[in-house]
């Protein structure tokens, strides 16, 4: 991680925002099953343990799913610069060039897209561990919650960047509706993920 960290930090265009985004939200992925684990074989949570082992199980597939993302969200990246760096000497150049542009806007923006939404999706499971599983490991919940929201915020803002550099208008609106629409209930369940610690602490 040191070293990635260090990549990240570097003046090279990748890793970037994109990968950050799904390394965060594979954090967010670990503190859920951490609670679920640490729910899941204590006599007074019996009752919870079958559907603790399912989120544990699921958020264990999604963090592989979002280190996988990481490394699609560079490539992708690479693939519209790339695209950038095509010949515009001729009409027939421009052309060639500004397809594969548009072709890149859209692969870029749908590997964050795809963060993002399994990172709201998983914050469902974030308040739900928050709220019922154990509750010495409650705050571990909210902070799972916290790190997928900013994952996909930032995942978000990929997709909005690059739907700026598609040039058809409704692919383009397609996008932004959809970021906005995420961008919403991700807002809605950081709140709920808020209440749901705040109980377990009055409780």
């Amino acid at each position: 991680m040191g070293l990635w960290l260090q990549a990240l930090a570097s003046d090279a265009a990748t890793p970037g925002g994109g990968p950050a985004a799904a390394v965060v939200a594979a954090t967010g992925a670990a503190l859920i099953s951490m609670v679920g684990r640490l729910t899941v074989g204590r006599e007074r949570f019996a009752d919870l343990e079958p559907r603790m082992r399912e989120i544990v199980d699921h958020a264990d597939d999604e963090r592989g799913r979002f280190l996988k993302l990481a490394d699609r969200d560079a490539e992708a990246f690479e693939g519209f610069m790339t695209a950038f760096r095509m010949p515009r000497e001729s009409e027939d150049q421009r052309s060639t060039r500004a397809a594969a542009i548009e072709e890149a806007s859209i692969s870029a923006a749908d590997v964050p897209l795809e963060v993002a939404r399994r990172s709201v999706g998983l914050m469902e499971l974030a308040v739900e561990v928050a709220a019922r599983g154990n509750p010495h490991a409650a705050s571990d919940g909210a902070c799972a919650a916290a790190c997928l929201h900013a994952a996909a915020h930032a995942a978000l803002a990929s997709v909005r960047i690059n739907a700026g550099s598609m040039t058809d208008p409704a692919t383009a609106a397609r996008y932004l509706e959809q970021a906005r629409d995420l961008q919403d209930r991700a807002a809605r369940l950081l709140v709920e993920a808020d209440d749901a610690f705040a109980s377990r602490l009055s409780s």
